[in-house]
């Protein structure tokens, strides 16, 4: 092996020494060394290409150069060098003469910004043989791709449109210029054409509008709007590029929303409007108004109509409402036809007035028809029907107070009783009827005249009776009421004054519950015979006595009072009489028990009875008859049980066992019943209907055939209900009732439904159906409000009752009842504003109404009148309070009250007042605007003007300046004066000259061609918009300057050397100069120097600067100079003309002046353990106020090396794209921190500096949000979502940097191998900027987790609808750690051997492999660093130029990597053999 070694070791001298000999031998003796580095095609010297834009790294940009020579050894002719190449786009393979692109980290991108249209670079050629340089030049073209999706600069776009716009009509120019859709692509790519699409979302819209110009975007209208059917579309527009393959082309979409605006295309209509079906018509209306006979019209205008008489366009929604017209009343015909005589309604208002008293004996009715139109004259007319009854003198009907009555007595109440207004007793009911023709009442206010109605009962009248007189009447009982045979009785009153006679109001009187039912018996005394045989607790007799009262009352508890002697004992509920416990009964003794029942009412009303018992004791073998078990039997049987049913064994015993038959002796008079003779069943025989008959009581005797053998004994049988009945309303309950509102728990009525079903299944429940919120129902039927009604919102509610029983599927009925909610006074008036504005001339006369005021009140009886409620307001105005006429008591001057500082407006309060009611006023704030009535007339400063003009001055040119004033307030349009030629005066110098309106110049008003020394006389009027409009006038003199007066300058524009915006005070910036005969010339600069950066000398036309210039700010000026002769200058007069103006352009030149400016003070970035070397980091980017070269950015690193040397990262000088320049296996935990130097000017101007942390990070700091999206959308959205990301994390530590590792298709499955494309996985950690190192895993997980719901609504707008975040979990690798961590099975202390194992057998691997490597590390290095001197001198050891460019970025950093495959330069210089050989071996060896 070792002679193998040197054996290739002297090969290769050997053939190097060869091809050196060769090369010298042909350098000599060839002439063709003088074609090297010419280009071996024919054609242009440049070689030119094309290229996509977006272009991968590596694509080959030239294949070959075609360049004569070889430029690699052994034999090399010539060395290829590439120049030119900013930004470093262009790799050069000298080799093979082959060109690539280099976009590693970046997009060869033409579109802006970037906007890379060409790269230039050129290849030096430089002939080895006879030292001559030739350049080629390489122009890269870079093509268009239709990459760029055009873009709306508006998320959202819209116009509004009148509804009576012509179709055709163009409505929306919103996409011209920029304000459309916009794409940076070039040529057809970039072009944008507009088209409407189908909204599924607004299907007309479409169909609805057009787009008239498909490049401008244009839209026009293509169908008739309508404002009343629809108000808006939703327009959806797309745009697209003009790509020349269709299906190539990108679209984008817009919303436009189209407002359609209310236009006057229909009439008024009057209120209220109550619709025909589903049309926008209304039911005709008829309005109605009673008024009564013989009344004066003070006492009734403006009438009560009812509802009031008011109309509306149906246009209700014209912009701006000033163009909303008004409506006009009319009374069109009537009938009678005198109706003028006495009715008129007010044209405006709408109200009617009475003109005269009216006879009813004469007129009953008046039957108008009243139109109602639009002030503006619009065709379409509203008409509706008015009614006037006259009433005669006695038209009131009586009323009752309430619209429904509750009462309540006791059963055991006498006759005479009082019915009382409360189930406790105490208050006594009293009904008040009352009559408005005997005294008018306002809602709340008590009663004091007896109207002496009659009032009648319709039904019960026999049992309750009215006390026939007085204010209150009370009911009266006048028949005793037992409640066991009814327990409620509902009946109706009416009152009459003989003429009129009310609606009928409802009573319902309830019957409460006595104790005056005693418990029966059914018999007086009963006899039984026991026997010594029976047992303790066996049944002698069962006992029943029944108590018809209800609770408490009727509940029946029984006793043995005596006679029992300890031997029996009685069930104090059942009444069951059994031998007591422990005795022992005795042949021939006998009982008489004394039993008791009571009921269960208070001690003081408790009601019983008693019974006696019979009881005689026989022998066991004494002949007896049979024996049943029990005395009496009782079982509750349902009515639904079928027939055939055994209900009952009634099997007695007989001590002598003879036969024994049954029969049924009584009770059973229907045969529902069968008992079998033979054997004691009782069977069901025929159906049973327990609301026929709810109970039975048989008796059944059994009989042995010997005398006095039979026994009996009795069977109580109660039909139990099913339920199969529905609960049905009382026919007799009203459906009709009346409340008051504004009260809550106020009865309204009750209804009373009945059930004939027994238990839970006739227990009838009441429910509020439709309105629970609003009323409530009690369980005995009583209606109540729950909160407050407002008869303003509702007058009337259909109330749905529904009655149930109490089945656990119970049935149902329902009632619907009509509440009419009476009125009271609770609302305040209300003005039609809350706020009045007027504007009041000055000096109008005392009286002048300024103002009509407008209340109304929502109550149906109101009287509202109109008051001043601020005092000082009463001293100036006054206020009508009938009509709310606002009216002025005092002269008012504006100039006055400005001098006072009273103000020129006043406010104050007013208030609208109820009369009669107890409600606070309405209240509104009236502001009155005194406005100036113009006093005074403009007055000029001079009485004559004096201004000069060139002879042949230009349209526009300014002669002099006119200035009058007026003494009136100022800010108010009486002192605003602008001015006007007077024609009148000055017909033919009005026509030649002009005065400008607002500023008062005098200015030539067409291009003149006058003779010198003419004076024209213009007379200038001015005038105020004050009212009324006040003038004045003067008198301005113009005369035509001789041309020999008005110097001439020698150029028409000066253009002077640009100027550093450095440029010191006075720093001269050119002269001007003009020509005149006989005249000293006076410069000046009349406009473009508005900021007064430059002088000029008024004698010498030198301009100068006067200021600091500021390139950023002004990169250019043009003056305009004006030259005139000194004598005009001294008499205040200026002439100019086309000869002595000119233009002076001033360029400012930049310098540099600004420092780079870098987007962050600290870069935060990361790199990954198995971080690839030159893997792109981050990008820093510093910004320059300065241009051109001046902001153009050289960047470099100021970074520590590595304890090897090695630089960690580098950058991009041109980018600033850092990249990463070593592996960082094994540095997890560790950071990098260097400072980033940005120079401008392309590295030699100012710098700044910024710093840069880059943390060592691996998937173990790692966590991976899962989300709905495909990989590409989160790629297209990335730093919007690690925005919110960073956000987030910055809410716990402050400063956090999140970065993207990988973003790919969701991972998983047990391993993770799977892959679903319609799913991301975005692999992000985040860096702590106070520790330089990443954020915990279990921290990040704790930070996004925990914010995932606030994540997600923040991603929604980015992702789309249904994007979301799924789950945050941690990457593939540390999953597949944990789970074969846990598949293996060792236990801790086995591992912990092995590693102790192993660690003490590779100690001394381990050192001799660090000897061995530190020595072959140190030879390499010094062997690197003699390559790198040896590479960078040129041939012959010289240094290169200091302006020679690097060959190439990576020969700069070291990468052999960039080189290999292409063999490396083996030179011979003497000091350098041993590290040629070096790396070639190594070579060699990589090759074995």
């Amino acid at each position: 092996m070792r002679r193998g070694w040197w054996l290739v070791r002297w090969l290769g001298t050997g053939m190097a020494i060869l091809s050196l000999l060769t090369h010298s031998w042909g350098q000599d003796t060839e002439d063709w060394q003088y074609e090297e580095c010419k280009l071996s095609r024919p054609g242009p010297p440049a070689t030119i290409v094309t290229i996509d834009e977006e272009s991968p790294n590596g694509t080959v940009l030239v294949g070959n150069m075609q360049i004569n020579g070889r430029p690699q050894d052994p034999g090399r002719t010539i060395s290829l060098l590439l120049l030119d190449n900013y930004d470093y786009w262009v790799i050069l393979d000298p080799t093979r003469q082959r060109l690539y692109l280099n976009s590693t980290g970046r997009v060869l991108d033409r579109d802006p910004p970037n906007s890379i249209t060409t790269i230039v670079v050129q290849i030096q050629c430089t002939n080895e043989l006879v030292g001559t340089i030739i350049l080629h030049e390489v122009r890269i073209v870079v093509r268009d791709k239709n990459d760029n999706t055009p873009r709306f600069q508006q998320p959202r776009y819209y116009v509004a449109v009148n509804e009576l716009t012509p179709v055709g009509t163009t409505i929306f120019t919103g996409f011209a210029g920029n304000n459309g859709a916009t794409d940076i692509d070039d040529g057809p790519n970039g072009h944008i054409e507009y088209s409407i699409l189908y909204n599924p979302n607004d299907p007309a819209s479409n169909g609805t509008v057009s787009v008239a110009n498909t490049l401008s975007g244009h839209i026009t209208l293509a169908e008739r709007l309508n404002y009343e059917e629809r108000t808006r579309y939703l327009v959806l527009v797309q745009a697209n590029d003009r790509a020349p393959y269709p299906p190539n082309r990108r679209t984008a979409t817009t919303t436009l929303t189209v407002d359609v605006l209310d236009g006057d295309d229909l009439g008024p209509m009057f209120l209220p409007c109550v619709l025909v079906n589903n049309t926008r018509d209304c039911n005709p209306i008829t309005y109605h108004v009673a008024i009564p006979e013989f009344t004066e019209p003070s006492k009734l205008n403006p009438l009560n109509v009812t509802p009031s008489i008011r109309a509306v366009d149906m246009d209700r929604n014209i912009q701006p409402p000033s163009d909303r017209p008004g409506i006009h009343y009319f009374i069109l015909v009537g009938h009678p036809n005198t109706y003028p005589e006495y009715f008129s309604l007010n044209r405006t208002t709408a109200e009617l007035h009475v003109l005269q008293p009216i006879s009813r004996d004469v007129y009953q009715r008046f039957t108008l028809i009243i139109k109602a139109e639009q002030d503006n004259g619009h065709p379409l007319p509203a008409y509706a029907d008015l009614i006037i009854e006259i009433l005669d003198e006695n038209n009131q009907a009586p009323y009752f107070q309430f619209a429904t009555y509750q009462g309540y007595v006791s059963e055991s109440s006498p006759v005479g009783t009082t019915i009382s207004a409360s189930a406790n007793l105490t208050a006594p009911l009293g009904v008040i009827a009352l009559d408005n023709d005997i005294e008018e009442l306002d809602p709340g206010e008590t009663p004091t005249k007896d109207p002496m109605v009659k009032i009648t009962l319709n039904d019960y009248t026999t049992i309750f009776g009215l006390t026939p007189t007085g204010l209150i009447r009370y009911l009266r009982l006048l028949k005793p009421v037992d409640r066991e045979k009814q327990m409620t009785y509902t009946f109706t009153m009416v009152s009459s004054d003989g003429v009129q006679q009310s609606i009928p109001v409802t009573v319902n009187i309830l019957v409460l519950d006595a104790n005056d039912n005693t418990p029966t018996f059914p018999e007086v005394s009963y006899s039984v015979e026991v026997f010594t045989d029976m047992q303790q607790g066996e049944t002698v007799l069962q006992l029943t006595a029944a108590d018809a009262d209800e609770g408490l009352n009727g509940l029946v508890t029984y006793e043995i009072l005596a006679g029992a002697q300890g031997d029996f004992i009685i069930n104090n509920r059942t009444g069951r009489i059994t031998v007591a416990p422990g005795v022992t009964l005795t042949v021939g003794r006998s009982y008489a028990l004394t039993v008791k029942a009571s009921d269960n009412a208070p001690e003081t009303q408790r009601r019983s009875s008693i019974t006696t018992v019979y009881i005689e004791v026989l022998p066991p073998n004494n002949q007896s008859p049979p024996r049943f078990p029990l005395f009496t039997y009782s079982l509750e049987v349902s009515e639904a049980m079928r027939i055939g049913a055994i209900l009952l064994n009634l099997q007695a015993t007989d001590r002598e066992n003879d036969p024994i038959t049954y029969r049924i002796v009584s009770g059973d008079s229907q045969k529902v019943f069968n008992l079998s003779e033979t054997i004691g069943l009782l069977l069901l025989d025929q159906p049973l209907d327990r609301e026929t008959t709810d109970k039975y009581r048989l008796i059944v005797t059994a009989s042995d055939g010997n005398p006095g053998g039979t026994s009996t004994t009795t069977v109580n049988i109660v039909v139990t209900d099913v339920n199969d009945n529905d609960p049905k309303f009382n026919i007799t309950t009203p459906t009709n009732f009346t409340v008051q509102e504004e009260q809550a728990d106020l009865f309204i009525g009750e209804v009373t439904a009945t059930d004939p079903d027994a238990g839970p299944n006739g227990q009838v429940r009441y429910r509020i159906v439709n309105h629970p919120d609003l009323f409530t129902i009690s369980e005995n039927g009583s209606i109540y409000t729950r909160v407050p009604l407002d008869r303003e919102l509702r007058s009337q509610y259909s109330l749905v009752v529904e009655a149930s029983d109490g089945a656990v599927d119970p049935r149902r009925t329902s009632l619907t009842l009509s509440i009419q909610v009476t009125d009271i006074d609770d609302n305040s008036p209300m003005f039609s504003q809350q706020t009045y504005v007027v504007n009041v001339p000055e000096n109008s006369p005392v009286g002048t109404v300024v103002l009509k005021l407008s209340a109304v009140d929502s109550d149906l009886i109101s009287n509202v009148t109109y008051r001043i409620k601020t005092e000082s307001a009463q001293q100036l105005f006054s206020l009508n309070p009938i009509t709310g006429e606002l009216a002025v008591l005092q002269t008012l001057d504006f100039e006055n009250l400005a001098a006072m500082g009273m103000g020129a407006f006043y406010t104050f309060q007013v208030e609208a007042v109820d009369q009669g009611g107890v409600m606070p006023p309405g209240q509104a704030t009236v502001t009155v605007r005194i406005t100036d009535m113009n006093d005074f007339s403009p007055i000029f400063v001079q009485d004559l003007y004096k201004g000069l003009v060139a002879p042949n001055a230009e349209k526009g040119t300014v002669i002099t300046t006119v200035l009058a004033e007026d003494q009136d307030p100022p800010g108010t349009p009486a002192s605003f004066v602008r001015y006007r030629v007077d024609l009148d005066r000055s017909p033919y110098s009005g026509s030649i000259f002009d005065v400008e309106e607002v500023s008062g110049r005098v200015i030539t008003k067409v291009n003149l061609n006058e003779e010198p020394s003419v004076t024209f006389k213009l007379f200038v009027i001015a005038f105020d918009d004050g009212e009324p409009v006040k003038t004045n006038s003067t008198l301005v003199e113009i005369t035509v300057l001789q041309p020999s007066r008005i110097p001439i300058f020698t150029q028409e524009e000066y253009k002077f050397s640009p100027v550093s915006e450095l440029a010191p005070f006075g720093k001269r910036v050119g002269t001007i100069l003009a020509a005149a005969v006989n005249q000293t010339i006076f410069y000046s600069i009349v406009a473009g120097n508005e900021l007064g950066h430059f002088q000029v000398n008024n004698r010498t036309g030198v301009i100068s600067t006067a200021k600091p210039l500021d390139y950023e700010n002004v990169t250019s000026y043009v003056l305009r100079v004006q030259a005139d002769s000194m004598v005009v200058v001294m008499s205040n007069l200026r002439a100019p003309s086309k000869t002595n103006t000119a233009k002076v352009f001033i360029e400012v030149l930049d310098e540099n002046d600004h420092p780079p400016v870098f987007t962050r003070k600290l870069y935060i970035g990361g790199v990954t353990e198995d971080t690839k070397i030159f893997s792109s980091v981050l990008k820093i980017v510093a910004t320059d106020k300065d241009t051109g070269n001046y902001s153009a950015m050289a960047y470099r690193l100021i970074i520590p090396p590595t304890p090897e040397g090695q630089d960690s990262f580098v950058i991009e000088t041109y980018t600033g794209i850092i990249k990463s320049a070593m592996m960082f296996r094994n540095m997890r935990r560790s950071y990098f921190k260097f400072e980033v130097i940005a120079t401008d000017d392309y590295g030699i101007g100012l710098s700044s500096s910024a710093e840069v942390v880059v943390s060592v990070v691996n998937a173990l700091d790692m966590q991976v949000v899962v989300s709905t999206v495909p990989p590409t959308l989160v790629e297209e959205k990335k730093e919007e979502l690690i925005r919110i990301l960073e956000r987030h994390v910055q809410d716990q530590i402050p400063g956090a940097k999140v970065i993207v590792e990988a973003i790919g298709p969701r991972r998983h499955g047990d391993g993770f191998e799977l892959e679903d494309y319609s799913k991301t996985d975005l692999m992000v950690y985040a860096i702590d900027p106070l520790t330089n190192r990443a954020i915990s895993r279990q921290e990040l997980f704790k930070f996004l987790d925990g914010n995932v719901l606030d994540i997600n609504k923040e991603f929604q707008p980015h992702l789309g609808e249904g994007g979301r975040i799924l789950e945050i979990r941690s990457p593939d690798i540390v999953a597949s750690v944990k789970k074969a961590a846990q598949a293996v099975g060792y236990t801790e202390g086995a591992l912990l051997a092995l590693a102790i194992i192993i660690i003490l057998c590779c100690i001394p691997a381990i050192l001799i492999v660090m000897v061995t490597y530190k020595q072959f590390k140190e030879r390499q290095a010094e062997c690197a660093k003699t390559a790198r001197i040896q590479m960078a001198l040129p041939p012959g050891g010289k240094a290169p130029p200091a302006a020679a460019p690097s060959a190439n970025l990576y020969e700069e950093l070291g990468d052999n990597s960039m080189r290999r495959g292409y063999g490396r330069q083996l030179r011979f210089n003497v000091g350098e053999t041993p590290c040629i050989f070096f790396f070639w071996l190594l070579d060699l060896k990589r090759v074995e």
